[in-house]
């Protein structure tokens, strides 16, 4: 990404393989629909740390982006154990053809598990951490906001236990990919405070988890959710502002409000989860998740760009957008 919403495609010379490290050639990757593409917007704050060491340039533009790439090993260094030449593996690492990679960002997936549902490795993560940061008891009325991809994932999984999902989105198609998922209450947000009422009986959601990348959406979720409630923020707005009324509702109603982010793991959990066990548990569930309902878009690597354009636009329905890489297999430089 060379300055808001202009993206190219440019040749690197290959480097050394490390010892640490694993080299890959590219067949499918994920552009994030939300973090992804508030960088594409020029929507982060130039001075922002890089969170990856994958990552080259910086959020003032140039910057090398993204983070779910799904290849085949070509090498291995001197000092890498467990993997092998072939294997298929997931890595975050920008979209690129070729790539060397830190072997403790690469990750094998299991033979149970398709190449492109792969992909989704990284989203699935993060629903996973919302989930556990949010820890619902039994009969829970939860609310989910935003029906992105982390947002279906996160109500897919919730959905599959014993809590009442609400999920919330304004737009048509995705609201038809959760139903699809098998989320059985599924509505617009002008539907959402009624829904919400009824279904709890008056009490207000006990949960209530912001996905949407929207800042607007806050104050929905200070509105519905009940006593002593919890809000999680899973979105990162970047430099977008936010503004709440924390003088009524959000006093009165003792409500709590956290962020999730995946790069720490939920505190109390620490003594018997680390990322490694997280990560397991990614495989077994893309093992049976139905992938192919929310990648919805194909492109060429070499068509990036309009990839990028097209998401950003909307001009059609779009809920996980994948880049291919087949016809680029020849080319050792890209």
């Amino acid at each position: 990404m060379v300055a808001p919403y202009q993206v190219r495609i440019q040749a690197e010379s290959p480097k050394p393989l490390r010892p640490d490290e694993v080299a890959l050639s590219a067949r499918y990757s994920a552009i994030s629909h939300g973090t992804e593409m508030l960088v594409y917007r020029g929507q982060v704050s130039d001075g922002m740390n890089l969170d990856l060491p994958t990552f080259e340039g910086s959020f003032a533009f140039p910057i090398k982006y993204g983070y779910a790439v799904v290849g085949t090993v070509t090498a291995v260094g001197s000092a890498v154990s467990g993997m092998t030449v072939g294997d298929s593996v997931f890595a975050l690492h920008p979209h690129q053809t070729r790539c060397h990679v830190q072997q403790s960002l690469v990750h094998k997936i299991p033979a149970t598990v398709p190449l492109k549902a792969a992909v989704l490795a990284a989203n699935m993560e993060t629903a996973i951490n919302i989930v556990h940061d949010t820890r619902p008891a039994l009969g829970d009325v939860v609310v989910v906001i935003g029906l992105g991809v982390v947002g279906l994932l996160v109500a897919w999984l919730l959905s599959r236990q014993s809590v009442q999902v609400i999920a919330v989105d304004p737009a048509t198609h995705r609201r038809a990919c959760a139903r699809q998922l098998g989320v059985q209450t599924v509505v617009h947000p002008d539907e959402a405070p009624q829904c919400v009422r009824t279904q709890s009986l008056q009490r207000g959601a006990d949960c209530v988890i912001e996905v949407s990348g929207n800042p607007q959406a806050l104050p929905m979720a200070l509105d519905v959710v009940g006593q002593e409630g919890l809000i999680v923020v899973a979105s990162w707005y970047g430099n977008k502002p936010v503004t709440l009324d924390l003088g009524s509702r959000f006093h009165r109603g003792r409500v709590r409000m956290r962020s999730s982010q995946v790069g720490q793991l939920a505190p109390d959990l620490a003594p018997r989860w680390d990322y490694q066990r997280r990560m397991s548990v990614v495989w077994e569930i893309l093992a049976q998740f139905p992938f192919q309902t929310v990648i919805t878009h194909e492109y060429r690597f070499l068509d990036a760009a309009i990839a990028y354009q097209d998401i950003d636009q909307q001009l059609v329905p779009m809920i996980q957008t994948v880049l291919a890489y087949e016809h680029t297999q020849g080319d050792e430089h890209v």
